[in-house]
């Protein structure tokens, strides 16, 4: 049977007069997503918990304005570069690039005006919605044209997948991401510590080492391994148990924001598990599997109570978790990472998993 096509509803108006459109997709087993042609921006994904009860269990905002003037990137696709790039320039083919500063002297999550802040054209199909971008020569400093391709799909078992396609006319740089922040618990959360927030979801993370960071979270040495340290989600373990360390790079960060080194382990079509995280709560499971090299953990650091979601409930440190999936921060300048650089001719793909376990009877991880 043929996958239904994602239904159209308006969702405002873009700065500079652009429309922005709602588009909807639901599955076979429950779960549906809202996609904005706005940042490409995952604004829902309503999953049943283990009562049969769906909510949504990523932050949003209420409207456009929200997501324009003071969203830290709740649901968007992050590029030309997610994470960051350090002093904000790197040296390509022996040219250097100089990129807009926006976070503490370096170029985060593109710039000020990625892609999270542009309206893409989109195309239903059955099941699925493309998201196409073009980004002109020397968009945010960034050399060349860049052309890409977002596809969001939702398959009958639930499954959210995001696969990413970009081709350029001249040598670039390029490392997208989608920057969902996940509560399992859905509204039911409680606000923020000390009430929970994500502090109680269990959480396993296949790597076993990490990149510790500077004061200014640009990677300062080579992987680390997480055993023995706050940064061990081998096995399962609440997220709260670590949050509270001395370690200087949890104090420093006031939680997580650090990049782990995926084992290199892949199933079908390149996909390797990067994450597990659980809710006792819901009993909601999300299994994230990706293609990409590194996942990024944050624990909303930096949400403070000032951003209010469509319901009026206010986001507090601590209120969602981010698993974005990614090449390593400031690739460009370093050369023992993998390499992020696209060249005419060549095409960067990437994939990306959600799936909920506990629909089909899993249960932790």
């Amino acid at each position: 049977m043929p996958r239904p096509v994602p239904q159209c509803s308006p969702f405002g108006t873009a700065p500079g007069g652009r429309p922005v459109e709602r588009w909807r997709l639901e599955s076979a087993a429950g779960v549906g997503a809202e996609i904005l042609t706005y940042g490409g921006i995952l604004h829902a994904l309503h999953v049943p918990d283990r009562a049969g009860r769906r909510a949504s269990v990523v932050l949003a905002l209420p409207d456009v304005p929200a997501y324009a003037e003071r969203s830290p990137y709740f649901g968007a696709i992050v590029g030309r570069y997610a994470n960051r790039i350090g002093g904000a320039r790197f040296l390509l083919d022996g040219r250097l690039h100089r990129l807009p500063a926006n976070d503490a002297g370096h170029t985060l999550h593109g710039g000020p005006d990625g892609f999270h802040r542009r309206v893409w054209d989109a195309e239903p199909l059955p099941g699925a919605l493309r998201l196409t971008l073009h980004s002109p020569d020397g968009e945010m400093g960034f050399p060349g044209a860049l052309d890409v391709t977002a596809t969001y799909a939702l398959d009958d078992e639930g499954t959210l997948a995001l696969s990413f396609e970009a081709r350029t006319d001249r040598p670039t740089v390029v490392n997208l991401t989608n920057h969902a922040y996940f509560n399992l618990a859905g509204p039911a959360a409680e606000p923020g510590p000390p009430g929970g927030g994500i502090l109680r979801h269990m959480l396993r993370i296949d790597a076993d080492g990490f990149l510790p960071v500077s004061s200014e979270a640009i990677p300062w040495g080579p992987e680390q391994l997480v055993t023995g340290t706050p940064f061990d989600f081998t096995s399962p373990r609440a997220i709260g148990e670590g949050i509270g360390s001395p370690d200087p790079q949890i104090t420093a960060a006031k939680g997580y924001d650090h990049c782990y080194v995926l084992r290199p382990g892949a199933g079908p079509a390149g996909l390797r598990t990067a994450a597990v995280l659980h809710d006792p709560g819901s009993g909601r499971t999300l299994e994230v599997r990706t293609t990409e090299p590194g996942v990024q953990l944050y624990t909303a650091n930096r949400l403070d109570g000032t951003l209010a979601g469509p319901d009026g409930r206010r986001y507090g440190r601590h209120d969602a978790v981010c698993l974005e999936t990614q090449h390593f921060p400031d690739s460009p300048n370093r050369a023992a990472y993998p390499s992020t650089v696209l060249r005419p001719g060549e095409v960067a793909r990437s994939r990306t998993e959600f799936g909920f376990p506990h629909l089909a009877g899993g249960g932790r991880p």
